[in-house]
């Protein structure tokens, strides 16, 4: 249920929630999801967390990356390491756990309400911590797969297991409208931004070439 004045802040696993999304076989439409959230309380932030490839031509996410930017997210990304395993087949690291962790625990004074769209496990500590200062946690993943996208341990901490089937009608993209990117036509010039507090600041190199999870013949790893 949702309370109209308490403080929400989004953080968003980008690879998990891509995977999550294409299993259920919808895109998500960020800015729908953002008026949601809004709808909900007072959205203090919405963070998205992403790997990054450096010295790639082009990746088809960086126009999302780009997009989220500009329009009301604070884009959090690392280079990703690459390399080739024993079958010749190009791999890519990139795990975003801690910094959203960090994230998390520096905000966690300031909100009341978190809101955490992963279904991956090793974020049960991290819930567990948060609780323990007071704040309520809310988990964004599935169950409608074979296997879940959710871990059990991680959906049983959470004080609230949201399924995103149950988000779809108001998240999602509608299939008619072009999916290869996102909304930028009529863009107004970039506003600067108002003063970040110092625990949520974080300089983020504008990304050169985003990895896009399940893209080509690359296989993104998060281990």
């Amino acid at each position: 249920m949702a309370v109209p004045t308490e403080k929400i802040a989004l953080f968003i696993d980008g690879a998990n929630l891509y995977a999550t999304a294409k299993s259920l076989g919808f895109d998500i439409d960020y800015k729908r999801l953002l008026r949601e959230f809004h709808s909900r309380g007072y959205l203090l932030r919405a963070f998205y967390y992403t790997a990054v490839i450096e010295d790639q031509e082009y990746s088809s996410i960086r126009p999302l990356i780009d997009w989220l930017d500009y329009n009301g997210y604070t884009v959090v990304t690392k280079a990703t390491k690459e390399f080739v395993d024993q079958t010749g087949r190009r791999k890519v690291k990139g795990n975003m756990d801690i910094e959203l962790a960090v994230d998390a625990m520096e905000t966690a004074g300031n909100i009341d309400h978190m809101v955490l769209f992963s279904g991956d496990g090793d974020f049960r500590s991290l819930v567990e911590a948060v609780q323990r200062r007071g704040v309520r946690v809310t988990v964004v993943s599935t169950i409608s797969t074979q296997p879940p996208m959710v871990a059990d341990e991680l959906r049983r901490q959470a004080d609230i297991f949201l399924d995103i089937v149950d988000l779809q009608s108001k998240i999602g993209r509608d299939p008619s409208e072009r999916t290869e990117r996102p909304p930028r036509e009529g863009r107004e010039p970039r506003e600067p931004r108002q003063h970040t507090p110092q625990f949520l600041q974080r300089s983020v190199a504008p990304p050169r070439a985003p990895a896009q999870p399940g893209a080509g013949d690359d296989e993104f790893d998060e281990d």
